[in-house]
């Protein structure tokens, strides 16, 4: 059986926890340092994920931005950009979007009533793939395993880090935690209300602590519960 990828979670949020405003511009919570940081990660991962609804919202290219990490990456006999990956149950994806039209390879996963439409309008600018009436996660894993990723970079958003969390299949989280407070009720969050694996008590474990300027990165184990 092919070895799913690890799954490694990463999101920077405010105190109070919201990856984001309300405002239309993109709220900026990392720092120059912690952006670097981030680019360093993605250099490291074979596949970078974010699902649909942050695609709409950020329209981000999601690159690996350092000529030297990239060259790194062709020195080890690996593509320069990873493979960009997302997930979509409406198939609501306009073809015009930046992630699409930069970086490396792009793969989309959807469910059967969606595939086509999906197809029809990116054509040939990313693989499309169904895993079924429903989105199952367990099948995203197992065909990136198979598709070579061992390594996988989830940034968002919210629903994708809540449903993966709740199904206990994130490996790590890495969290940068700003020095800012939203307090907007409709700003998105870093995790939504779920039954998460052992409740409320099961405390994660701390893999490190450690301050980035006036952001704090925390890096947690959530299968290591105890």
């Amino acid at each position: 059986m092919t070895a799913r990828p690890y799954v490694l979670l990463s999101a920077a949020m405010s105190v109070d926890g919201y990856l984001d405003d309300t405002s239309p511009e993109r709220l900026l919570l990392s720092n120059a340092a912690d952006f670097d940081r981030v680019d360093q990660v993605r250099a490291e991962s074979d596949a970078i994920l974010i699902g649909a609804n942050t695609m709409r919202r950020d329209n981000p290219r999601l690159l690996v931005t350092s000529d030297e990490r990239r060259a790194q990456r062709v020195a080890d006999d690996k593509p320069a950009y990873p493979l960009k990956v997302t997930v979509t149950r409406t198939g609501d994806l306009a073809a015009n979007l930046k992630f699409w039209h930069h970086g490396g390879d792009k793969l989309v996963f959807t469910i059967d009533s969606t595939v086509e439409k999906v197809r029809a309008t990116l054509g040939d600018l990313a693989d499309v793939v169904s895993v079924g009436p429903d989105l199952n996660w367990d099948l995203v894993l197992d065909e990136l395993g198979r598709r070579g990723v061992k390594r996988l970079m989830v940034e968002g958003g919210g629903t994708i880090h809540t449903q993966l969390m709740a199904q206990n299949l994130a490996d790590e989280v890495h969290l940068a935690v700003a020095p800012l407070l939203v307090g907007q009720a409709d700003a998105p969050k870093f995790l939504g209300a779920a039954d998460y694996p052992g409740g409320s008590t099961s405390r994660m474990r701390l893999l490190e602590a450690r301050a980035i300027g006036d952001v704090v990165l925390l890096r947690y184990a959530p299968k290591e519960r105890g």
